[in-house]
């Protein structure tokens, strides 16, 4: 189906300020929608109160306004600009709530404006916790047990009935805003009285919390064909009980088996169609490690931050995708943007490793609590592509720029054993230096799996990279040019880098290095283009790693 005929121009609400669970991935989804309408000579309106935005630049819309983001502003918008649709699921949770808030008010029907892309419906559905509850039901997908509250004494009648733990989810909120984990009732009421508080319609969802199950998410993408198709899946480093942006995650999935993988991805393909989003979103799955029993557990009905992370993981631009489904296109009429030969219908493949870790402003609020849970407390992320986690996961820790180029923490091998074990039962944003300082004192992967749930097959690959410093450590002494080859390129292979290098073997980095290059060992790139080299690209992007072939 060609472009909607009706349609000439389109407003696109913003995400407002840059909060805790929301920066700059939805300015990058609204530069790019934008843009995307813009091609198809859609003239387009955007408002957001946030100036320090690409989104915000002249040159992005037809029209810029930055005003508060609340209705009456949003209404006198859209009675000078008469816009023919609305675009919601583009600027965050603040977009999508303010789009419910316009419908529900009767705004759009005033001006006769067409909700474009994702039904109202359909996000009722999706963050309405009872609706949403009951359409899994209704398709046969499961989901833990659970209880829609509006009080606090809902709340306890769930849990005289379950018992502890419990997980709190607010309904229409962002980054877990407002729910926790409960072990007592002293959390049940904090963490119910701040998720009523918090939710758009006083509205709670409260569930068993699956401790120790993987948790693992599949961006999908749907059009009014009912074309549907996965761009990536996305598994936690975390179990469950870490918000997922505040976890590290890991694509594609690296411990799933081929069944559990495609009994996941049929699971979210019947979501997305029995919600009847049009566009993308985003599906959070629990699995039981020891079984293959799987629960729904949320989904978003919007580009959210995962959209941002799969759409750099793959090259594929879910926003540029998303805005023309929403004006009518069809994803077999959508050219892919990077290889110019496929259409938008192609699913993604990936030959790489993709890691995020999160970025916490602890270094700024130092007194602040540290622990992570279900309620997001990270201000960004880093992202890192190499041939394996172990040399992505390096280049990330690197990349988060808080003084580190390895594996040691600041002021980790000065905890105790009690310490230690305390850190791998209650996880923090230094979970991970916890983990490599607990093996670097011949703590056992399978005691490290018994304390903190987090897989074995991550806790072996840690295992692999402290094998590397101690290999690295026994040949301190020697000169620069004494250096094995063999040693040097298999170090470099996982990811250490030349300073990290230069520390373990008791060398200067520029020493280091000028053996390395001596030797020829030296980075080749490899094409990130969507389709895992199937077809020549046009306009794909490159990550470094050390192997022999350059693309």
């Amino acid at each position: 189906m060609p472009l909607n005929p009706n349609i000439h121009k389109v407003m696109v609400i913003g995400s407002g300020p840059i909060v805790i669970g929301q920066a700059a991935e939805f300015d990058y989804a609204g530069t790019q929608a934008c843009r995307s309408l813009r091609e198809e000579g859609i003239s387009v309106v955007r408002v957001n109160s946030n100036p320090a935005t690409i989104m915000t630049d002249v040159e992005t819309a037809d029209a810029v306004y930055i005003e508060p983001l609340t209705l009456p502003f949003l209404e006198q918008v859209i009675a000078r600009e008469r816009p023919d649709g609305l675009l919601p699921s583009l600027g965050g949770q603040t977009g999508l709530n303010l789009a419910y808030k316009l419908a529900e008010a009767g705004i759009l029907d005033k001006y006769n404006v067409r909700l474009l892309g994702t039904p109202l419906e359909s996000i009722k559905k999706a963050e309405d916790r009872d609706l949403f509850k009951e359409l899994m039901r209704q398709i046969g997908q499961p989901v833990p047990e659970s209880a829609i509250c509006n009080s606090l004494e809902e709340a306890q009648a769930f849990r005289d009935q379950i018992g502890y733990p419990l997980i709190i989810r607010p309904a229409y909120t962002l980054g877990g805003t407002g729910g926790g984990i409960a072990y007592n009732d002293a959390q049940l009421e904090q963490f119910t009285r701040s998720g009523l508080d918090r939710s758009l319609i006083h509205q709670i969802l409260l569930e068993r919390y699956l401790n120790g199950w993987k948790e693992v998410e599949y961006e999908v993408m749907r059009d009014a064909n009912d074309t549907a198709i996965t761009i990536c899946n996305m598994e936690n480093f975390d179990p469950m009980g870490v918000h997922t942006g505040d976890s590290i995650v890991v694509a594609p999935s690296q411990t799933l088996s081929d069944r559990e993988y495609q009994m996941l991805r049929s699971a979210s393909l019947d979501i997305i169609r029995s919600l009847g989003i049009e566009g993308g979103c985003n599906v959070q799955l629990a699995l039981d490690p020891h079984s293959a029993q799987y629960y729904v557990i949320e989904v978003n009905p919007r580009v959210s931050r995962s959209s941002a992370l799969a759409s750099k993981a793959t090259g594929y631009p879910i926003a540029r995708v998303a805005a023309k489904i929403a004006i009518g296109f069809h994803l077999d009429e959508i050219p892919n943007a990077v290889t110019q030969k496929t259409l938008a219908c192609f699913e993604p493949a990936l030959d790489y490793c993709v890691v995020k870790i999160p970025r916490w402003p602890f270094d700024k609020f130092s007194t602040s609590d540290r622990r992570i849970t279900t309620q997001m407390k990270a201000t960004g992320e880093v992202m890192s592509i190499d041939r394996s986690f172990e040399s992505a996961l390096m280049k990330a820790l690197r990349s988060l720029e808080i003084g580190v180029y390895g594996l040691r923490g600041k002021g980790t091998s000065l905890l105790s054993e009690m310490e230690i074990e305390e850190g791998l039962r209650t996880l923090t944003d230094e979970r991970i230096f916890v983990i490599t300082e607990a093996l670097r004192r011949g703590m056992l992967v399978e005691e490290i799996h018994q304390i903190s749930h987090i897989d074995r097959w991550f806790l072996w690959k840690l295992s692999r990279l402290i094998d590397m410093e101690n290999k690295l450590r026994d040949s301190r002494g020697g000169k620069a040019d004494e250096l094995s080859p063999d040693l040097l390129r298999a170090a470099k292979k996982l990811g250490f880098n030349d300073h990290n290098l230069g520390e373990l073997l008791g060398l200067k980095e520029e020493a280091v290095r000028a053996r390395r290059k001596a030797l020829g060992i030296v980075p080749a790139y490899k094409m990130v283009d969507t389709c895992a080299a199937e077809f020549e690209a046009e306009t794909p992007y490159y990550y470094s790693c050390y192997e022999t072939e350059s693309e």
